[in-house]
């Protein structure tokens, strides 16, 4: 029996997901995408889930797509509007992982490229090992990012880093990649999940309603002005004053005590 592509294990309120394809360094290919899919579904819906780890199993979190199922589906795709379809079905499925209200760390080791990064950029936080090694080389193959990776990618380091990223399509080590913001925390390699877990523990002591809604409001709000982001910020914390997270959280202010939030 073949191995499943995607390993989950739920500790605590940390479910972690790990892409298993080992053997290809956890290359990006259609079953891969749609079990991850399936994977964080699951963290979406399951509420004894507080926050996500992503990493990959083996030596790589992952080299990127697998170019012989690029390949096979660029082969049959007849025309251009054809391959955009394809191409939406990709940005799709991080779209879906991206829009889910609870922290997602992608836990980073090895090689962590093109469609891998892209991954990781639609995770909320990037803790990376020394080791590890980061970039975008699309370019060298005469092609771009196509998956998020520079809109993400802009929005995570800034215009001037991306496009040097993007257009020399260099590799680099994790300490250049922390220097500028890309990755949130190195560490070494033997620490790297409990660092992860660490900071999901973190945030999760925190009431859930308002984790998830403040993600929300960070992401959405990259593209509103001023304004409209203070509108928006006034309507997520009008419904937050109504909920049962909020009377605990001031009662268990008032009273001296760790709160208890139910995530309602």
């Amino acid at each position: 029996m073949a191995e499943p592509l995607v390993l989950t294990e739920l500790s605590g309120s940390i479910l972690t997901i790990a892409m298993n394809r080992p053997e290809k360094r956890n290359a990006i290919h259609g079953d891969l995408l749609d079990a991850l899919g399936q994977a964080f579904e699951r963290a979406r819906d399951d509420a004894d889930v507080r926050g996500v780890i992503l990493r990959g199993e083996g030596k790589a979190f992952s080299a990127g797509i697998d170019f012989a199922w690029l390949g096979s589906n660029v082969t049959g795709v007849s025309t251009m509007a054809d391959f955009r379809k394809f191409l939406a079905i990709l940005q799709g499925r991080f779209n879906a992982m991206e829009d889910i209200e609870k922290p997602i760390v992608a836990a980073i080791h090895g090689p962590c490229l093109g469609l891998g990064l892209e991954l990781a950029l639609a995770c909320d936080f990037r803790i990376a090992t020394r080791s590890a090694q980061i970039g975008m080389p699309e370019v060298k193959v005469g092609l771009i990012p196509d998956v998020g990776g520079t809109t993400r990618l802009v929005r995570t380091v800034g215009l001037a880093w991306a496009k040097e990223l993007v257009m020399t399509g260099r590799v680099i080590p994790a300490e250049d990649a922390e220097r500028i913001a890309l990755v949130n925390h190195l560490v070494e390699d033997g620490d790297l999940i409990p660092r992860s877990r660490a900071l999901l523990e973190e945030i999760g002591k925190n009431a859930p309603l308002a984790v998830g809604l403040a993600k929300r409001i960070i992401d959405r709000g990259l593209t509103l002005d001023k304004h409209t982001l203070l509108d928006l910020e006034a309507l997520g914390q009008s419904t937050l004053l109504t909920t049962e997270d909020f009377r605990e959280g001031a009662m268990a202010l008032m009273e001296r005590r760790e709160p208890k939030f139910q995530g309602r």
